[in-house]
């Protein structure tokens, strides 16, 4: 890919795929800022010591960034990196370590259900501070929507992080997401030996979908489905929801506002 290839762009900011290690290594430079520094997750030791989210399937993924052309360069000298996606296709999947997910969601269960669909994992999604508003999130996921139609993709899905692991804080959120559960055969169980966390019996209230994280409400936008069941991730401080979207459920409206050729609102 072309290094002025760009998947989307609007007005100073614009989504690529990276194409170099420098590019990728900012990447996992903004990710420890949100997940270590800002969420509380606790970092290795190699994360530590490079500042980096470092991981193995960094190395096979492919990794859509979002670049700040009108901010001053960063250390490296190039345009800042503001927001990342790590998109994982499923061949690269299988011809490697699999999917990140199935640590803890029975993926592979979904996935085998499904054998005549392309599926794409999407993780480690993150905005830098000042940049979360609407225009960023939704220029990102127009690069991410380019990227998987260029692929060929059917299917997305990954993990739709709430921050804190504290089980009871999140009921309401979990309800609110309860409310747009995926049907069984689209759905992927908590994998052997996740812990669980509590969701809430009753009907959400309105304030739950106002406070839910900006990126899970772009997945909503979407129209994505979740699963009914959450899971702690204590690594990484986190309440995680099973997130699925296929390509053919996405309403006729955001595949009209996804077009590259539309303009994006400031």
């Amino acid at each position: 890919m072309a290094k002025s290839d760009s998947l989307a762009r609007a007005g100073d900011l614009e989504v690529r795929l990276a194409v170099s290690p420098r590019e990728v290594a900012a990447a996992q430079a903004l990710r420890y800022r949100v997940f270590f520094e800002e969420g509380g997750a606790t970092p290795a030791q190699t994360n530590r010591r490079t500042r980096r989210d470092i991981c193995r399937f960094d190395e096979v993924c492919d990794h859509v960034i979002a670049l700040d052309l009108a901010a001053a360069p960063d250390i490296e000298g190039g345009a800042p990196v503001v927001g990342a996606y790590r998109l994982l296709r499923q061949e690269v999947a299988a011809a490697h370590f699999g999917f990140y997910s199935t640590a803890e969601f029975e993926v592979d269960a979904l996935v085998a259900r499904h054998p005549q669909l392309r599926f794409m994992e999407l993780g480690r999604s993150c905005v830098a501070q000042g940049h979360r508003g609407k225009r960023t999130i939704e220029t990102l996921w127009r690069g991410v929507w380019a990227f998987a139609l260029r692929q060929g993709v059917d299917v997305m899905f990954g993990c739709a992080s709430l921050p804190g692991a504290d089980t009871g804080a999140h009921a309401g959120a979990l309800a609110a997401l309860g409310a747009h559960a995926a049907e069984p055969e689209w759905s992927a169980a908590p994998a052997t030996g996740a812990r669980r966390a509590r969701g809430a019996a009753e009907p959400p209230e309105p304030r739950a979908f106002r406070e839910l994280p900006p990126l899970v409400k772009g997945y909503l936008r979407l129209g994505a489905r979740f699963g009914r069941e959450a899971v702690i991730d204590e690594a990484f401080n986190t309440t995680d929801v099973f997130v699925v979207l296929r390509v053919a459920d996405i309403e006729a409206r955001y595949l009209d506002y996804f077009a590259p050729e539309r303009p994006i609102a400031a």
